[in-house]
């Protein structure tokens, strides 16, 4: 992961904090607000396909950076 020297997060950083629920079958994170299959594509990802997944969150209030 990426932070800066403000304590934030890149935007292209994973939005993971590590309470993973897509394991246990879950379509969407309860821990990130990621879907299953952006968790598991999450390394193939471009770095604008991070980044609008990380806008999406912010904007639904699921991420804080």
């Amino acid at each position: 992961m990426s932070i800066s020297n403000k304590n934030q997060r890149s935007p292209t950083s994973s939005p993971c904090i590590g309470v993973c629920s897509t394991v246990l079958g879950d379509e969407v994170c309860r821990g990130c607000g990621r879907t299953f299959d952006e968790v598991l594509n999450w390394h193939t990802f471009t770095d604008d396909q991070k980044k609008a997944v990380n806008l999406r969150l912010k904007l639904e209030g699921k991420q804080k950076f």
